[in-house]
């Protein structure tokens, strides 16, 4: 009999995690037989059969060898059998009814962008790179209602439509871009408060500059397919530049951290980091 659905999870040299959430995932509210967990690595350096070993009797690991999440995901999709597709990253810790209320969530559109919530190291006693990712890090209701996509981290499809849509792309943003293709299409995209996962937040700055090139990269490639697209990119970096002052609301009303001392460090992170994003599209314009 044929899992009713797919779990999709790409993967790179993240052992520990990917443990942690297959764990998860075998104490799922649903049934055990409705659904299957196929994992797709992509080229880690500890070797597939280390990832074989680390799921078990768990998930099916399947080999992923052109590089990016968008390419790993559409190998675990190709090897998948399931009427539904639930996508969730290595690294995030599901709900333990995850799936149960994400397929029901389906109910309601063709697209269910899930919640995304943000947890340190340290409960309580975030770093300054920490405390920001906690107040900025997966906004997953404004990417749905207000930007038309979600995050791969935390999403549902029927397969059906996902084969209508097409594949994930590799170089540009792959989860807007395949939500935007698939809203072209007409199909809906709800979100699902209910619907949880956690993922940890990144903890140094080059882990936070690492992210921020590739995510400014991908969106300048998906920016360059509209019309008067250095233009618009010009002003966007304007954008981005002035935008700390306003956000720092964010920061000082946030329930996402608490203490002073916690929203002085993420408020500064914030500045730096929209700097940092200013001068990256600027490098980006001049190149293209």
């Amino acid at each position: 009999m044929l899992p009713v659905v797919s779990i999709i999870i790409p993967h790179y040299d993240d052992l520990a995690n990917l443990g942690r959430c297959l764990a998860l995932l075998e104490r799922q509210t649903l049934r055990p037989g409705d659904y299957e967990v196929i994992v797709a690595d992509n080229n880690s350096r500890c070797g597939i059969d280390a990832v074989r070993d680390c799921a078990g009797d768990r998930a099916h690991v399947v080999p992923a060898p052109e590089q990016g999440a968008g390419a790993a995901r559409n190998a675990a999709v190709a090897a998948s059998h399931g009427e539904l597709l639930a996508f969730i990253d290595s690294d995030c810790v599901p709900a333990q009814d995850w799936l149960e209320r994400g397929v029901a969530a389906l109910a309601r559109g063709d697209i269910v962008g899930g919640a995304v919530s943000v947890f340190c190291a340290t409960p309580g006693a975030p770093n300054a790179v920490e405390a920001f990712e906690m107040v900025f890090a997966f906004r997953t209701r404004d990417y749905v209602e207000r930007q038309h996509f979600a995050v791969t981290a935390n999403m549902f499809a029927r397969r059906a439509d996902f084969d209508r849509v097409g594949g994930f792309s590799a170089v540009v943003a792959e989860d807007m871009d395949w939500c935007f293709r698939a809203r072209e299409m007409g199909l809906s995209l709800v979100y699902g408060a209910d619907v949880k996962v956690e993922h940890p937040a990144r903890a140094t700055w080059p882990d936070l500059v690492r992210k921020w090139r590739r995510t400014t990269r991908e969106t300048y490639l998906l920016n360059a397919r509209r019309r008067f697209a250095r233009t618009r990119w010009l002003l966007r970096a304007l954008a981005v530049l002035a935008s700390p002052l306003p956000h720092l609301v964010q920061v000082w009303r946030s329930d996402r951290i608490g203490g002073v001392g916690s929203r002085i460090d993420a408020s500064a992170i914030l500045f730096r980091l929209r700097y940092f994003r200013f001068v990256e599209s600027l490098r980006l314009l001049r190149a293209g």
